[in-house]
């Protein structure tokens, strides 16, 4: 079986060295997308455009090596950076891969704007199918590169950041990097929907202010826009966030979310994950999206509807908060743990002995252990030129996990 080679192409044939033209001009077939197949017109041998099922593609390039033909795959710059090299690798085989990567979009990119490579975190999106890695890139990074898809990525974009109040972050779009009809452009967010954009353009997020408080875990109170006092506390909200023991990319939901504090801190936990912030308040879910401005948190989904029926629809969390809507009986927790992944976790919080003891049931009817705190805290207040403790309204915490296998015996 031959070796399949990948080779990263500049935007222009005339960037290809010679010694990379003679491996594609040896070849007996040459694979890629329409744009670099163009590039090589007087190819004699076979080609095979690269399109949807790509894997398909992907394992006749496997089938035609081991006929011991010579398989020259064209990609863009660096083939395993949101290239074809990773897929390749995976079904071919790495021993029977050889890749030669070339400048990417976004060093030229880089270089045209003078902004340092190192700092800058890139994602790809495609169409509004999965924004999340925008959406993420925003909350944590200052400088981001936007592989787009396509000519409407830059609206995508613009799109996305208005509709959730985004605006710490300036937008430039670079358009036919490397060709002669290369334009570079500084666009107000406003101002990106009543423009055209090339198919081939990529885009940088730079941020111009920071948003107006730091999120972390164990934030004071004072901090959020809540209703009267309605806000999980501070003392309570670390403890219930520990049980949850969220990883870099869990999918959580926060239920009942109030003003939405566990919602801003678990997304600060989740970086590369989801949160979705359910409540049926309309005033609140206001308040959650003033909140997830706030800290700039905005991979946050604010969910506005009645549970367990808006449930749905979400992606299936691998961690479960319960603040409020235990109204809803075991019909909600029989939603919450149909859904929860094999091995996630659950934690609800509860001030009446009633919403405890039908939890608590509700566990035990189904075999799942259970672990029940009763957490009571003080915070100190000035008397005198002194100090003295004021009680905090005792709070359940009740925690289970999912059995790795999923089961829920009834």
């Amino acid at each position: 079986m031959k070796r399949v080679h990948i080779i990263g192409l500049g935007a222009k044939r005339e960037d290809t060295p010679n010694s990379l033209l003679s491996i594609i001009n040896g070849a007996d077939i040459l694979v890629g997308g329409r744009r670099f197949l163009e590039q090589f017109s007087d190819f004699e041998g076979e080609k095979i455009i690269i399109k949807s099922p790509v894997d398909d593609v992907i394992y006749k390039i496997k089938e035609l090596s081991m006929k011991n033909k010579k398989v020259v795959v064209l990609s863009g710059g660096d083939p395993l950076f949101y290239g074809i090299g990773r897929r390749l690798i995976d079904i071919v085989g790495e021993e029977r891969v050889e890749i030669v990567p070339g400048v990417t979009t976004v060093q030229i990119a880089c270089a045209r704007a003078r902004l340092p490579r190192e700092e800058m975190k890139t994602v790809s999106i495609h169409g509004r199918d999965n924004i999340w890695p925008l959406l993420r890139a925003i909350s944590f990074h200052d400088l981001i590169g936007v592989y787009t898809g396509g000519s409407d990525g830059p609206r995508i974009i613009s799109e996305v950041l208005k509709e959730r109040g985004v605006d710490e972050f300036k937008i430039m779009v670079f358009e036919d990097l490397g060709l002669e009809t290369e334009r570079i452009r500084e666009i107000e967010i406003s101002d990106v929907s009543g423009l055209e954009f090339s198919p081939l353009n990529f885009v940088i997020l730079k941020r111009i202010k920071s948003c107006a408080i730091s999120p972390g875990i164990g934030i004071d109170d004072k901090h959020y826009e809540h209703e009267r006092g309605l806000i999980t506390k501070r003392e309570i909200r670390v403890v219930g966030i520990s049980l949850l023991n969220i990883m870099s990319h869990s999918t959580v939901w926060d239920l009942g979310a109030g003003c939405g504090a566990v919602s801003i801190e678990s997304a600060y936990l989740a970086r590369d994950g989801m949160v979705f912030s359910v409540e049926k308040s309309p005033e609140r879910v206001e308040q959650i999206i003033r909140n997830r401005k706030r800290f700039g948190l905005h991979h946050v989904e604010v969910i506005h509807g009645i549970m367990p029926h808006c449930l749905g629809s979400l992606p299936a969390p691998d961690r479960v908060f319960l603040g409020g809507g235990l109204s809803g009986g075991e019909g909600l927790l029989e939603k919450i743990f149909s859904c929860l992944k094999p091995g996630g976790k659950f934690v609800a919080h509860t001030v009446l002995l009633n919403s405890l003891g039908m939890v608590k049931g509700f566990l035990e009817k189904r075999g799942i252990p259970y672990e029940v705190i009763l957490l009571q805290a003080a915070r100190s207040n000035e008397l005198s030129g002194d100090i003295r403790l004021s009680s905090l309204n005792p709070v359940f915490i009740i925690s289970a996990r999912k059995s790795d296998a999923g089961d829920i015996n009834e």
